[in-house]
């Protein structure tokens, strides 16, 4: 599991908690004729233990999260997103050059050299960016994570042929924009600072949300 995805799964025990949270409250909020209405004791063990799982699944998913990533990362800064932007752009369009020479896939293919543009000219326009404002891109946790994270999954796609590239490939896809769009809304648009650098992530937003959608068509397609 790469950074961004600890990012996203810490959502899911807030969610558990919050849950847990409302019911408690719930509870504390009825009326005195409503809380002397429930004479039954089965009624009013069920409600214990109703409010006992959801607190102790609320910790439980906490811990879990904990235990997996550990203290939260410090956030990044400008340089930092800016090697980030570059780092993910650069690991797709890695992705799309060996799938332009492996697939006999007209589609597949189609869509790689669609990935190469697109994630080029982002490149290209940070890179501009970056040079205009006087930042040096930064490596960080997460930039160094999907760098380590590339290489592996180009390894494994390396060593796959026809029809099970295309799938590997596709299925790749998809869960990398979907991880890169939740960075994009999670930690790189709220630490962006600089006006011109979050207008850049915002431009980009549209741009791999397409992409997905298009990675998911192909994805269905390809699984008939």
């Amino acid at each position: 599991m790469n950074i961004i995805d600890h990012l996203l799964l810490g959502a899911s025990g807030v969610a558990v908690l919050y849950t847990g949270y409302r019911l408690f409250v719930g509870r504390l909020h009825l009326s005195p004729l409503e809380i002397a209405g429930e004479t039954s004791n089965r009624r009013k063990s069920s409600i214990r233990k109703t409010i006992a799982v959801t607190t102790a699944a609320a910790l439980a998913a906490l811990t879990t999260i904990y235990a997996q990533t550990g203290p939260p990362a410090v956030p990044p800064n400008g340089a930092q997103i800016a090697q980030i932007v570059l780092t993910a752009d650069s690991v797709d369009v890695d992705y799309g050059n060996l799938a332009v020479k492996k697939t006999n896939n007209a589609e597949v293919k189609a869509f790689a050299e669609t990935m190469i543009r697109d994630h080029t000219a982002v490149n290209n326009k940070a890179g501009v960016l970056a040079k205009k404002l006087g930042m040096t891109p930064e490596a960080s946790d997460m930039s160094k994570s999907l760098k380590s994270d590339g290489d592996k999954e180009m390894a494994k796609l390396k060593a796959l042929h026809g029809a099970e590239f295309d799938k590997a490939y596709i299925d790749n896809e998809v869960a990398y924009h979907e991880s890169v769009i939740g960075a994009l809304n999670t930690v790189l648009l709220p630490n962006a600072k600089n006006a011109e650098l979050k207008a850049l992530l915002e431009s980009g937003k549209p741009i791999f949300e397409s992409h997905l959608e298009h990675a998911k068509s192909l994805q269905n397609s390809l699984n008939k």
